[in-house]
């Protein structure tokens, strides 16, 4: 037997107001309505439900029974359909997991945490380097929000921009590029770049090669941590972002310049799956990362 739950909202309405009349006045319905829905609880449960008594109506044995149970189920199922949109923080007891490359983890994470710790104290927070290749993690939940430099593709996922960050060429201080750089000198020494994927190619190629230059590239890594590690030990030069890359570059003890040819800033973007638009933990979540990333770039 299928069963209409909107008998229970009816009969909460009639065990509260004791007539067809005042249950209809509550739910915004029309006595004959009522009434007929009236009918077909008494058919459904066997039972009389409100009887008349002189001029008014008295619940039946059963119907005092039940009277409690119903309400309490009612006022469930209306809590199950109108989620609160009040976030206590106080009360937060969740983890968040973060997926981002390390200059991301070095300079906005640790603001991020203090953040979170400072507010929701009963929340934590996961956080996991970026992958070689594309994953589900994002659509199956596994990570929550993810930071970098690219925005998705399919209609499912949602994303934000958190702004944007110069490029510069990190290096050693006594390197001989230190003085100074152009297209030549940059494009003579030797370089690593940094790719989850392992590309031996950027952008600044095509800007090289238009001028009839062309770069030697002597590795790839994932981690921009990874290339700094390397710049540090030798001459080879390392292109990345200015401000987020700053907490490694002083880490390692190099020094930076600015990258010799035009070059749009590196946009960074907050990419998470569409189930979380409306969630309030969510939608806090992201305010979080975005004031943390606003309160480093802006030093």
């Amino acid at each position: 037997m299928q069963l209409d739950l909107n008998l229970l909202t009816v009969l909460d309405a009639l065990l509260a107001e004791g007539s067809v009349m005042g249950a209809a006045e509550r739910l915004h319905l029309s006595s004959p309505a009522v009434s007929r829905t009236l009918g077909r609880l008494r058919a459904v449960t066997g039972d009389e439900i409100l009887v008349r008594t002189g001029h008014t109506m008295v619940p039946t044995p059963y119907a005092r029974s039940v009277r409690e149970e119903v309400h309490q189920l009612v006022r469930q199922a209306r809590a199950v359909l109108r989620p609160a949109r009040e976030l206590d923080l106080t009360e937060l007891d969740r983890t968040f997991t973060v997926q981002c490359h390390d200059a991301l983890a070095a300079s906005v994470v640790p603001v991020l945490v203090g953040r979170i710790q400072e507010r929701a104290p009963g929340a934590r927070l996961r956080v996991l380097a970026e992958h070689s290749g594309d994953t589900d993690d994002l659509r199956h939940g596994r990570v929550d929000l993810e930071l970098g430099g690219s925005r998705p593709h399919l209609p499912e996922f949602r994303s934000a921009v958190l702004g944007h960050d110069p490029l510069v060429v990190a290096m050693r201080p006594g390197h001989p590029c230190a003085a100074g750089l152009d297209l030549r000198s940059y494009a003579a020494a030797p370089h690593v770049l940094v790719s989850r994927r392992g590309r031996l190619t950027a952008p600044i190629d095509d800007v090289l090669a238009a001028e009839g230059l062309r770069r030697r590239v002597v590795a790839a890594v994932a981690t921009v941590a990874t290339a700094l590690q390397l710049a540090a030990r030798s001459d080879v030069l390392v292109s990345c972002t200015e401000i987020l890359g700053r907490p490694l570059v002083d880490a390692f003890g190099l020094i930076t310049r600015p990258l010799p040819a035009p070059s749009p800033a590196a946009e960074i973007c907050s990419t998470w799956h569409e189930r979380y638009d409306a969630d309030p933990a969510h939608t806090w979540l992201r305010e979080q990362v975005q004031a943390a990333f606003d309160e480093v770039t802006a030093t």
